[in-house]
């Protein structure tokens, strides 16, 4: 099973109304679909957001869009909450989901959306769906490529980007309790478990954890 993470530039007129309002409005930084529901046989759906920003810009824009029909948002902190929304389905909503079903891929959440308008998510699927998915995608939406491989829920979708290597090294830093507080191994017992110089354990642990501390804040 693989999967590939994408990041889509959809036409303005086929997003989501909030997706634009995340794109325009300095209100809110970042924007996370976190799970979502379809009732069978009914044109409703249930969605759940952590949203960072403004409580009360959000409040209003979505107060506005046509094809909500009732929203709750819960204050996490003072720059974060969640907004639970029920929604009718839209005709564009339904097309893009159908392009996944059709293929028998699932998408991995959370979706960011992102400052620029654009939703950034994980499929899982067979090779041959997921290059069906990016031969077919309407010429109107650029699909580009983060990353791609062998599925494996140990590296989520934060820590993809890691080698093997990386990934090994991290994983031994772990378990030795190189990352506990205070430490309960130094880079020395690292190196031995990894069977390599303690420079190279160093430059594999620093690369490793910039890419995750860079996925986790978003740089």
């Amino acid at each position: 099973m693989n999967y590939l993470t994408l990041t889509l530039d959809q036409p303005r007129a086929s997003r989501h109304p909030m997706q634009n309002f995340v794109a325009d409005a300095d209100a809110v930084e970042r924007e996370e679909l976190l799970a979502w529901n379809l009732l069978h046989g009914e044109d409703v759906e249930y969605a759940l957001f952590y949203v960072e920003g403004d409580l009360d810009p959000y409040r209003d824009a979505i107060s506005g869009v046509e094809s909500v029909a009732s929203f709750t948002l819960t204050p996490i902190d003072d720059r974060s909450f969640y907004a639970y929304v029920r929604q009718v389905s839209r005709d564009s909503d339904r097309n893009f989901r159908a392009a996944f079903a059709d293929r028998h891929l699932l998408v991995v959440p959370p979706i960011e959306y992102t400052g620029e308008g654009d939703m950034r998510f994980t499929v899982v699927g067979g090779s041959d769906d997921l290059q069906a998915l990016l031969d077919d995608f309407p010429e109107a939406i650029t699909a580009t490529v983060e990353e791609i491989g062998e599925y494996d829920r140990r590296h989520g979708t934060v820590a993809g980007s890691l080698t093997d290597r990386q990934f090994e090294a991290a994983s031994v830093a772990a378990q030795l309790g190189y990352y506990e507080v205070p430490k309960d191994a130094g880079l020395s017992r690292v190196a031995d478990r990894l069977d390599c110089a303690e420079s190279t354990a160093s430059t594999l642990l620093r690369t490793a954890e910039a890419k995750v501390m860079g996925r986790v804040v978003g740089a």
